[in-house]
């Protein structure tokens, strides 16, 4: 018998509205707004419904402005809603907080958790502290998190002499330093080389594994998702427009295939039209064609091009769409 998946964050038509001041640009205006203000209701969020399960790695995107930093910080007990339900750990984030964040990890960005003038290795003393975190187990976790991501010598440093992605690496370290049931984690690759991208995802992949934590990222880079999840939920102007497994998405796509060429020749003058083909870009030695397997197949695609083309051919690519490609697309059928 299979044991109950657990819920660990339930979400129930979460809706949040924020008043922007508006006022026409000018002196004459900004005085008279001084005493007759005008405000216009933004919905951030229009009815979110969700569920995040233990142990996910589930990846939240969107494009800027859609609502999911607005979704995070109800999540996280930053803000609260005007309406709905959000249940976390069986917390209600905003009402118990104190409770709440003992028990959550978060990484933004821009809100570094670390002290400025001091090493991060420092700041995690305290945060061992704070946490009365035990000493044997403080020290396994920061030997294993420090040699892993390999911030030996970062850590004694004092944190304004970091570079980004040396920062992330460290606060990355912080906010599991007490063992968090769920974790936040917002552009975690951001400023990291493609090697240490790869050591970061490794690391929060062998994290979840060993001690079941829920991570729930947000990210515009694409490769995170791919890498580190299986589930991601897509929210566009306030609303969930896709929640479900990526290689279900992708099988949804699966009938376009890419086509990357590349010319010994200048396609200057040259007539390029393939029925069932869009073309997604072109210069003049080097063409990318979308194929929709509904109306042409890839042999046909590829007997045309040598039909036209095939003494000036250099190379052929037959690619999958990027993910970020099947993303776009599901932004564009839900707009409004």
């Amino acid at each position: 018998m299979k044991s109950e998946i657990k819920k660990v964050i339930e979400v129930i038509n979460l809706k949040k509205e924020f008043k922007e001041q508006k006022r026409e640009a000018g002196l004459k205006a900004a005085i008279k707004a001084l005493f007759n203000r005008k405000y216009e209701t933004k919905l951030a969020l229009k009815g979110v419904s969700l569920e995040i399960h233990e142990g996910e790695i589930l990846g939240l995107i969107g494009p800027n402005g859609a609502g999911k930093s607005t979704l995070i910080k109800i999540m996280t007990g930053v803000l609260f809603p005007n309406s709905g339900e959000c249940h976390c750990l069986g917390y209600v984030p905003w009402k118990e907080r104190v409770k709440y964040v003992k028990h959550i990890g978060v990484v933004f960005g821009q809100k570094s958790q670390l002290w400025w003038d001091i090493p991060a290795l420092d700041t995690f003393e305290l945060h061992k502290a704070l946490y009365d975190i035990p000493e044997k187990d403080f020290k396994e976790k920061v030997e294993y998190a420090v040699k892993k991501l390999e911030i030996e010598e970062i850590v004694k440093k004092p944190v304004r002499q970091l570079s980004l992605g040396e920062r992330m690496r460290c606060e990355l370290v912080l906010c599991l330093l007490h063992t968090p049931k769920i974790v936040f984690l917002d552009e975690p690759t951001i400023g990291l080389d493609i090697i240490a991208k790869d050591k970061i995802r490794e690391f929060i992949k062998e994290f979840n594994e060993k001690y079941k934590t829920t991570f729930i990222i947000t990210t515009h880079d694409m490769s995170d998702i791919e890498k580190l999840c299986k589930r991601m939920i897509i929210i566009n102007h306030g609303d969930v427009v896709y929640d479900g497994l990526i290689e279900k998405v992708k099988e949804k796509f699966a009938n376009k295939k890419l086509i990357d060429c590349k010319f010994l020749e200048s396609l200057k003058n040259k007539k390029i039209n393939f029925a069932g083909c869009k073309i997604l870009n072109q210069t003049e030695y080097e063409l990318t064609i979308e194929v929709d397997l509904n109306k042409l197949k890839i042999s046909e695609l590829i007997y045309n091009l040598m039909k036209d083309f095939g003494d000036i051919i250099d190379d052929i690519d037959i690619r999958e769409p990027p993910i970020e490609e099947i993303i776009k697309i599901i932004y564009n059928s839900k707009e409004k």
